[in-house]
């Protein structure tokens, strides 16, 4: 994977939304101190709704953990812009690259994860795909409309709505040119 970084600078706080690379977008609930071996802890309480789940994160360890603001509107750009590109068909073992897929879906980087969709959305329609592609594929749907709705202040419909019409332009675009 090449490097694509997503801007990080700022400070957490209550009440920001925020991204966890194996959970997707989360909202600080919270920041409190615990007790851990006699040691104070600051930790970020981060709850994802969707999932129904709280996560606690050491602010000292958030950043290695890969927690980050929602992206940047630039950084969005940059994803649909790879959203609207054509699809990579790389060929080899579907293991090896469901592997590949995972890693960008995990690595909580919303361009990596439209070069998921981007490249899964050409057999969406086929009824002959494996159950494994399906699920790697919404997975990939699911973090980049959380994402996309967050950051663009709409609610998860229309944000499922408007990808799934570049995805579709995209499609029709490419198959017209094959």
């Amino acid at each position: 994977m090449s490097e694509t970084k997503i801007t990080t600078s700022r400070e957490f706080k209550v009440s920001d939304s925020v991204v966890y690379p194996s959970h997707g977008v989360g909202i600080i609930a919270n920041i409190e101190s615990q007790r851990v071996a006699d040691v104070e802890v600051k930790c970020l309480v981060i709850t994802f709704e969707k999932d129904k789940m709280t996560l606690k994160v050491p602010v000292n360890r958030a950043a290695k953990a890969g927690l980050r603001h929602l992206a940047s509107s630039d950084d969005i750009e940059k994803a649909i812009i790879t959203l609207k590109g054509k699809a990579k068909i790389e060929k080899g073992m579907w293991s090896k690259r469901a592997q590949k897929y995972e890693e960008k879906i995990y690595s909580g980087n919303v361009v990596y994860i439209a070069e998921v969709l981007r490249d899964l959305h050409r057999n969406v329609d086929d009824p002959n795909r494996s159950y494994s592609e399906r699920m790697i594929y919404e997975s990939a749907f699911q973090r980049f409309i959380n994402e996309y709705s967050a950051t663009n202040n709409i609610n998860i419909e229309e944000a499922r709505r408007q990808v799934h019409e570049i995805l579709e332009e995209s499609k029709m675009l490419y198959n017209e040119a094959a």
